[in-house]
Parts: C-alpha cells; sequence; structure tokens
C-alpha cells in the first residue's frame, strides 16, 4: 500500500488528506503529523475566543473549489441558523470557531468515506524535526526519535511564530511575561490587571488579541506599537464590484505600470465617494499571475515601498470588529503607538519596562507593563527559526527560498519542492504559505482549497504513473 505522509493538520494538511481521499480509487495509507491542538482546522479556525470573526464571508468560504456553497449550506443546516434569511447569512461574517467545526465535519465525513475505500488513517500527535529525501521515499523524524518512511510526503505547516523584535537586551525572550505565539490562548490568560499589557504590531492578530484579552477580564489600558500606527479598514463598500480595471490589465505590464493604474482607478472611484478597496478586491483575481511576471528588483521595490500598503487594502474587517476596536480607542482603553522599540527590561516578575522611540512626537518614551504579546505576523525566512525540520532542510539543500526569503522554491503547476540546484523531489511537495514567495496571494481559503485539489490530483496521476 502506498504510503503519504502529511506534515501539518490545519486547513491544507487536511484539505489535502480530504481531496487524496475523495479522488483515489486504490488503498492508500495515509499518515497526518500534527500537535493535537490544531488537527483539522489550524490556529486560523481553532481561536480561543468566539469573537474571533471570520474576515470573508460565508458565501466565500468554502472548502471545496467545485461546490462553492459548502459552507453555507452547512451553515443552513444547522438548527441555530435554519430559520434565518440564507441571503443575510451568505453576507455575513461568521464566528471562526464555527469555520473549525465545519471543517471537523468534512475530516468526520472524509474518515467515513477512507473506510469505504480501503484507505488507512493515521494521525500522530508530535511534530517533525528533520526530513531526509532520496529518489524512493521520504524519510520523517519525529520529536520522539521515531524515523517513519513516506513513498511521498507534503509539507502543510502553515504560518511560523513571528520574530522576535532586534532590541538590546535580547534575553528578555526568555522571560514568562513574553509570549511571541499570539495564537496560544495562554497569551491572554492569567494577567496582572494593576499594569497594561503590549502588543507588539498592529494587523488582523491584534485585533484578535485585544477581543481575547478584553473576554478574559483584563481591565487595563492595551498597548499597540508598530512602525505605521493604526491603518486598519474595515469592509466598508461590502459586495461592490468594480470591473473596469480588468479590462486594463495586460500581461507584459511593469510594477509601475501596475502601480499607476491602480492609482488612476482608485481617483476615479473617489470622485464617486467609494474608497480603494473594490479597485483592489477586482486586481486580487490576477495577483498570482502578476507577482510571477515581476522581476527580482521589482519584488524587492515592492516590498520596500508597497507591502504595507498592500496588506492594510486587503487584510480588512468586519465593520462591528472596527467599530468595537475604534471605541476601545475612544475610550483610552486601547493606545495605539507609531513608534520603533528599543528595549524591553524585566524590572519586577510582573514589571516591564518598555522603551521605544515614538515616530508622532519624534522623542524617546517609556512605560509600564505586565506582559508583551508578539502580534508582528508570521516569520517567513527558514534560516532564522528555532528548531524547525525546514530549517534543516534549508542547510541542508534539500529545499531552498525564494531571493526574499518568503517562503519555498516550488514548481507552482505540481507542487514540488526544489532543491537548491533547483532539481525537483518527485516526492516531496509543499503548498499553502509556503508558496508565498512563488505566488505572494496564498494563505486564503479560495486558494489553498484549489492547490488542495490539484496537488492531490498531481499525487494520484503520479502514482498511476509508476
Amino acid at each position: 500500500m502506498l504510503k503519504i505522509g502529511i506534515i501539518g493538520g490545519g486547513f491544507s494538511g487536511t484539505m489535502t488528506a480530504v481531496q487524496l481521499i475523495s479522488k483515489t480509487d486504490i488503498p492508500l495509507s495515509i499518515t497526518i503529523i500534527n500537535e493535537k491542538e490544531t488537527l483539522n482546522k489550524g490556529f486560523a479556525y481553532s481561536p480561543y475566543s468566539k469573537k474571533h470573526i471570520l474576515n470573508v464571508i460565508t458565501e466565500k468560504m468554502s472548502a471545496f473549489p467545485d461546490k462553492p456553497h459548502d459552507f453555507l449550506d452547512w451553515v443552513m443546516h444547522r438548527n441555530d441558523f435554519s430559520t434565518l434569511d440564507r441571503t443575510f447569512i451568505a453576507n455575513s461574517f461568521l464566528p471562526r470557531s464555527l469555520y473549525g467545526e465545519y471543517l471537523v465535519s468534512i475530516w468526520e465525513n472524509a474518515k467515513i468515506v477512507a473506510r469505504e475505500k480501503g484507505v488507512d488513517i493515521v494521525v500522530i500527535d508530535d511534530s517533525a524535526v528533520d526530513l531526509d529525501v532520496n529518489k524512493n521515499n521520504v524519510e520523517v523524524t519525529l520529536k520522539n526519535d521515531i524515523k517513519i518512511i513516506f513513498d511521498h510526503c507534503v509539507i502543510t505547516t502553515g504560518n511560523q511564530v513571528p520574530r522576535n523584535p532586534t532590541i538590546a537586551n535580547m534575553d528578555f525572550y526568555n522571560s514568562k511575561n513574553y509570549f511571541q505565539n499570539p495564537w496560544s490562548k495562554e497569551s491572554v490568560l492569567n494577567i496582572d490587571n494593576s499594569l497594561p499589557v503590549l502588543i507588539i504590531g498592529n494587523g488582523l492578530s491584534m485585533v484578535d488579541t485585544v477581543f481575547g484579552l478584553l473576554e478574559n477580564g483584563f481591565k487595563n489600558k492595551i498597548y499597540s506599537i508598530s512602525p505605521n500606527g493604526f491603518n486598519i479598514l474595515t469592509h466598508r463598500h461590502h459586495g461592490l464590484k468594480y470591473l473596469k480595471l480588468e479590462e486594463e490589465i495586460q500581461e507584459n505590464m511593469s510594477l509601475y505600470d501596475i502601480v499607476k493604474l491602480i492609482h488612476k482607478h482608485i481617483k476615479i472611484v473617489r470622485e464617486y465617494g467609494v474608497s480603494a478597496e473594490p479597485v483592489i478586491d477586482s486586481i486580487r483575481p490576477y495577483t498570482q499571475k502578476i507577482w510571477k511576471r515581476l522581476s527580482d528588483t521589482e519584488k524587492k521595490i515592492f516590498m520596500s515601498r508597497y507591502r504595507h500598503l498592500w496588506g492594510v487594502a486587503r487584510h480588512r474587517i468586519p465593520i462591528h470588529s472596527h467599530d468595537k476596536i475604534q471605541q476601545l480607542r475612544i475610550n483610552d482603553i486601547l493606545l495605539i503607538k507609531s513608534g520603533i522599540i528599543s528595549n524591553f527590561t524585566e524590572i519586577k516578575p510582573n514589571k516591564i519596562l518598555v522603551e521605544y522611540f515614538d515616530k508622532k512626537e519624534k522623542e524617546k518614551k517609556e512605560f509600564e507593563v505586565s506582559r508583551i504579546i508578539n502580534c508582528t505576523g508570521p516569520e517567513s525566512n527558514l534560516s532564522l527559526l528555532e528548531n524547525s525540520f525546514l530549517k534543516n532542510c534549508l542547510l541542508k539543500g534539500i529545499l531552498k527560498q525564494d531571493s526574499l526569503n518568503l517562503g519555498i522554491v516550488t514548481d507552482t503547476v505540481t507542487f514540488q519542492v526544489l532543491d537548491r540546484y533547483n532539481n525537483r523531489h518527485m516526492n516531496l511537495f509543499t503548498m499553502g504559505s509556503n508558496l508565498k514567495g512563488e505566488l505572494w496571494e496564498s494563505t486564503a481559503v479560495s486558494e489553498l482549497r484549489l492547490q488542495a485539489q490539484k496537488l492531490a490530483q498531481f499525487i494520484l496521476s503520479n502514482i498511476k504513473n509508476l
């Protein structure tokens, strides 16, 4: 029986397994290597708070590319939604925990199909610490030193924890009052209310962390420091489509031409009282093709000049979440600073001195907090990861990163990983956020579901051709 290993049990890993089970006509053995807390859901869909909301409407969140209304249908069959208006729910932003339940139901159904087809499923509650590849198989070493050999292996590790910002006292990061992983529930529990809390970063994870802190009874001020201050946008023009820009996109456009085109259409819509979001949404289906055509120099320019602006325009939040954040700012509970952090010093067991340069007031400032939570976004440079099998693979030349260290160099048609010499591994694959360097946009459900389907199809067709 052919053995397929999947490292990572979040959305990408689960849906790859589901697609393999659905499409196979031969018996398989599928092993998912995953730590318990993320199986079937991933961090994004196994939140510690019921108030963490999807940033995409229900209608667009199906886990299957060929069944666009699957999530909506699943929701409407639930007793707590069956009496509500379908169109209203289709255009609503539902809790991420509910989406996690949806993924679990898909997995449970897939296990039934697997038994009927003679597909053996093994879930290992452990993490991979090393990996080796040869022509015939892939050997994965687990934390407990057990080695498992697979005929094919898929890396679906998802997002890594954020990088620790560079400060004068790097030893601070060993403190029990510092939380590098903002998606862990422990980051918002058992906090000393006598002092504020600091959140490093000002993106979507910051919003989730603020809600998590308040939901768990935190009653002091919350600071947020980032180089750019507050720039989170809401879905202001929900459902409004803008199609004119698509008519002018050309395959040979340079980064300069693309930026010029976007600015042109933003100016047009603003004359009619509409902000830039519909224009950005209209170019979204073309971003992967555009990114692949850009030169390395253009990609570097984008990262230095436009990355933050693109992230702000792309990653918006539901209006009620935005309103809550704004009210917290008005009430002087959430204090957002535009600044550069210089140091953290633990004065007492539960007291940390924060030193930073305030960019707005152009002076050095400091304040005290009881906890620091890192919400700066996932690390993508594998060479900076600690205790990671991906870093080991990089050092051994099994894989390599793109010139910007955004992800793993991969054939995006077959999803086969390339080694340091640009040779494709016939039996090692990856997808999802590991393809950010190749595709830029490779983390949304709309992309992941299609990648899982195509990857499963390629692996199964490859098996038949052996």
